[in-house]
């Protein structure tokens, strides 16, 4: 992995986490914590979006919005988990 791959990886986990905070919670989470939710958000966009028969396309924009669907996802499930099932 070249050093431009793994820069483009954490400035798409770190638009995406930063986002799918804002969509979620209504803020961000910090920056670390931002690239780690969206980089995971991402690998979650990319399994599940294909199984639901959804296609968003390819180039950076697509990433973004896929990473970030990924992510909210994520801090739903998580949101969740800590109270207990309940919304």
């Amino acid at each position: 992995m070249s050093g431009e791959s793994l820069l483009i990886i954490l400035l798409v986990g770190a638009i995406a986490g930063w986002l799918a905070g804002q969509i979620v919670r209504g803020f961000g989470f910090g920056l670390i914590a931002d690239i780690g939710i969206g980089v995971i958000g991402a690998l979650i966009g990319n399994w599940m979006l294909p199984r639901l028969g959804v296609h968003v396309g390819t180039g950076l924009l697509s990433s973004i919005v896929t990473a970030t669907l990924g992510a909210v996802v994520l801090l739903l499930v998580v949101g969740l988990v800590r109270r207990g099932g309940r919304w």
